[in-house]
């Protein structure tokens, strides 16, 4: 399940798997269930990654 932080006011939700962070958790948790099953990231996943 991804983790929500908050920096600065701006809330994200991180992927576990490659800790990459996303604006909504629905992608972050996109991201670590492809993470998780793969072993690799899917760039049509992280081009939705956020500078955090």
């Amino acid at each position: 399940m991804a983790n929500e932080i908050t920096r600065k006011g701006k809330t994200c939700s991180i992927c576990q798997e490659c800790g990459f962070a996303y604006e909504t958790k629905e992608l972050a948790e996109r991201c670590e269930a492809w993470c998780r099953s793969h072993n690799s990231c899917n760039i049509d996943i992280t081009k939705n990654a956020v500078k955090f």
